[in-house]
């Protein structure tokens, strides 16, 4: 799982948090379903589509994207996805939004200017790096901003968000999720450490109880299967040192050949 996957299983499990960056804080996030629809003639997908359920077809779509690295031909690629997606998919809406998630300002590529018209009607950016500069984020714009936060100051901010979750999430499952997704993202951004670093770090008694700290700690273990493989352990011996199935570990090998 990286940062990225990362981010877009934030937004679809809180969607809330996206509606909070594009500064639509009122909007009722109920009435969207978060999807990656692919495009079949191009053989790609969509990174997210935020599409109204039945009934609010008066409400804009919301094609999200992130990028955290410069790319040239970028705004091609994506006003060319979106308009495929209209042709395959022929949604109701007559009102569409692109909303591009920087990391930083800087890997913005501006637009050619023979999509002036695009841009002017239908793409917002976000820089997650400039996040700061707003008077005071909710709760919602810290956790996005923890992505982009540096290492020195992200284990503070992570502490003060789950603080800040605990006192005013009254609802124990989202809070739950809040919680991890918040220690999920501390985790990748410390790829160094050990899961049991973290753990002291930021104090994960809620955490160890999600499916999403189950899902690191798999991938975490995963991660040395190669480096178990070249000393010339044979698959049964892996699992049994890593405590995980035969099976995962034999469909990981394949992937990675």
């Amino acid at each position: 799982m990286k940062t990225d996957v990362i981010f877009y299983e934030l937004i679809k499990e809180l969607p809330q948090i996206f509606f909070d960056l594009i500064e639509k804080p009122d909007t009722n996030p109920n009435i969207y379903t978060f999807t990656a629809p692919e495009v079949k003639q191009q053989s790609f997908r969509l990174d997210g589509v935020f599409t109204t359920k039945e009934g609010f077809e008066n409400e804009p779509l919301y094609f999200v994207e992130l990028q955290t690295y410069k790319d040239e031909e970028f705004y091609e690629r994506l006003f060319g996805e979106i308009f495929v997606y209209f042709r395959q998919y022929q949604p109701a809406n007559s009102d569409w939004y692109a909303i591009v998630i920087y990391d930083k300002r800087i890997h913005e590529s501006p637009p050619h200017p023979r999509y002036r018209f695009l841009s002017e009607q239908h793409l917002r950016c976000v820089y997650l790096n400039e996040l700061s500069t707003r008077n005071e984020y909710s709760l919602g714009l810290g956790i996005a901003k923890l992505f982009v936060e540096t290492p020195k100051k992200s284990p503070s901010l992570a502490q003060q968000l789950i603080t800040q979750a605990r006192q005013n999430l009254p609802d124990e499952n989202l809070q739950k999720k809040v919680l991890a997704f918040i220690q999920a993202i501390v985790f990748y951004k410390f790829p160094t450490l050990a899961l049991e670093e973290i753990e002291t770090m930021l104090d994960l008694d809620e955490f160890q109880n999600t499916r999403l700290y189950e899902s690191i700690l798999e991938k975490t273990k995963l991660k040395l299967v190669s480096k178990l493989t070249e000393k010339g352990m044979s698959i049964q011996e892996i699992a049994e040192l890593l405590e995980l199935d035969t099976e995962i570990i034999r469909k990981y090998l394949q992937q990675q050949s």
